[in-house]
């Protein structure tokens, strides 16, 4: 049985920092995936907004966490090859109720030390958002506010994680955990693994992984919500990210630039017990076309929308972060609703000094390097660089993905790079392949025959995300599609 110093159960964006800020020392990490890849969970589909810290209640986990993971996203991201931008965010006020809570969240922000934080007027706010309702007659302004591909921050801190030497083992899902003197045996339905500290990072499932060590001290329930995605020619309708007032169940309905150029609306908020359920509902996508409506002066051009999709995140019953040790040697990290993705450096940090407090002893590695070279150099390169790289490989002279103008070298380089692409939403997640307005209705056959050739199977059984979702089912007329 292999073991390990540090199981890291969760490969989301919060367990992929952990990792990476492991692997700054002498461990044996490893990192146990439920599912078939990594950003499977709520990392997969959240707003991807970088908080700048005013919403969380002062002195809370969240609000600590949040301010301090703001602050270090830039340099994160810029170690990691991973976009991101400092686009500011504003919480829009239509009534003088709306200016009095949004008052108190600027007293809020200061209190938590969010850097520049104040409320602005009509004119100001006019001149910032020009696209501003006309009905909007104030706003918090917060500039630290920014954005992020929370899914590609994932990926890129899981990856260099494993460049530093760390284990990722997929389709792992976790079903026992049995603790002896000094080691903790971990078990999934075909396969077992030692550790001899292990941090909770499971997301929504956080709850029932908690429960195998004898702890029940919370519960974590699944709140629902709905997304529609804009044609990347909508990108510039806005600047900022344009929030609501919030309420007891979230921050609203969102209007935002996405890192890509897209444009993002919504999310609802919806609790639900079923925490697989993905799906969308007409329901919820009407009011994300109400409310966004009503953020804009200019009409929304909902015509130009690529796709809808829903994202679950975990909500704890504290009304807080809930990062603490369980037992010996195992640390809980659950409940890490919005901000956690603003969040996610800084609670890598903190769970490394917990970890350091249970007795994981940190020796410097030495040979850690935290640089990650960016995914997107080709598609963002200028005509000279990328003349450039296809004189060094050939294989990004060829255009996979016409919508997002994707090369076959990019592709190529997500199935063979760490963490490994395998399915067609893999290479999505990666690359954009099959992201744009076609959704990948001509790409996903040549994506296919990549990943078969490169992973040496046959093309039928390429799936579009694991499991059971075949793309194929037999050849036709000895056609490989």
């Amino acid at each position: 049985m292999k073991k390990y110093d540090v199981a890291i159960i969760g490969a989301g964006v919060v367990g992929g920092l952990i990792a990476r800020e492991l692997s700054r020392y002498e461990l044996n990490i490893c990192i146990l995936e439920a599912q078939g890849d990594v950003a499977m969970g709520a990392t997969k589909a959240n707003s991807g907004i970088v908080h700048a810290g005013f919403d969380a209640e002062a002195g809370s986990l969240k609000a600590k966490m949040n301010v301090a993971g703001s602050k270090m996203m830039k340099r994160v991201t810029d170690e990691l090859g991973v976009k991101y931008k400092n686009n500011g965010s504003l919480v829009v006020g239509f009534s003088e109720a709306d200016r009095e809570h949004i008052e108190r969240l600027v007293a809020r922000g200061i209190e938590n030390g969010v850097d520049g934080v104040r409320l602005i007027e009509q004119d100001e706010l006019r001149t910032i958002e020009p696209n501003i309702s006309d009905s909007a007659i104030c706003a918090l302004y917060a500039p630290t506010g920014g954005i992020v591909c929370p899914y590609e921050l994932c990926i890129a801190s899981i990856g260099n994680a494993m460049d530093n030497g760390a284990t990722l083992r997929c389709n792992f899902k976790v079903e026992k955990i049995e603790k002896t003197d000094d080691e903790y045996v971990i078990h999934s339905e075909n396969d077992s693994i030692c550790a001899r500290f292990v941090v909770n990072a499971a997301g929504l499932f956080s709850e029932e992984i908690a429960k195998m060590v004898g702890d029940d001290s919370f519960s974590v329930k699944a709140r629902k919500g709905d997304y529609i995605l804009l044609d990347r020619e909508c990108g510039t309708m806005a600047n900022c990210t344009i929030f609501r007032c919030p309420n007891e169940m979230g921050k609203g309905i969102l209007v935002s630039p996405t890192v890509d150029g897209n444009l993002l609306l919504g999310p609802t908020s919806v609790n639900i017990d079923d925490k697989d359920d993905k799906s969308t509902d007409a329901d919820g996508l009407s009011k994300i076309m109400a409310k966004a409506s009503e953020n804009l002066r200019v009409g929304v051009p909902f015509g130009k929308s690529i796709t809808s999709f829903c994202g679950l995140r975990a909500y704890g019953n504290t009304g807080d972060f809930i990062i603490r040790p369980a037992c010996e040697r195992f640390i809980n990290v659950a409940g890490i609703e919005s901000p956690g993705l603003s969040s996610a450096p800084a609670i890598a940090e903190y769970v490394r000094e917990l970890l350091s407090a249970e007795g994981l002893n940190l020796i410097e590695n030495k040979n850690f390097n935290p640089i990650r070279e960016p995914k997107h150099a080709f598609r963002e390169g200028t005509i000279e660089e990328k003349n450039e790289f296809i004189k060094r490989d050939a294989s990004y002279g060829r255009i996979i993905c016409r919508c997002e103008s994707i090369s076959e070298g990019e592709i190529l380089d997500a199935i063979r790079s760490n963490p490994r692409a395998t399915d067609i939403d893999g290479v999505k997640r990666r690359t954009r392949a099959g992201m744009g307005r076609c959704q990948g209705g001509f790409c996903a056959p040549y994506v296919m025959e990549l990943i078969a050739r490169e992973n040496g199977v046959a093309f039928e059984s390429v799936t579009k995300c694991g499991g059971e979702s075949a793309m194929v089912i037999s050849k036709t007329k000895g056609a490989s599609v």
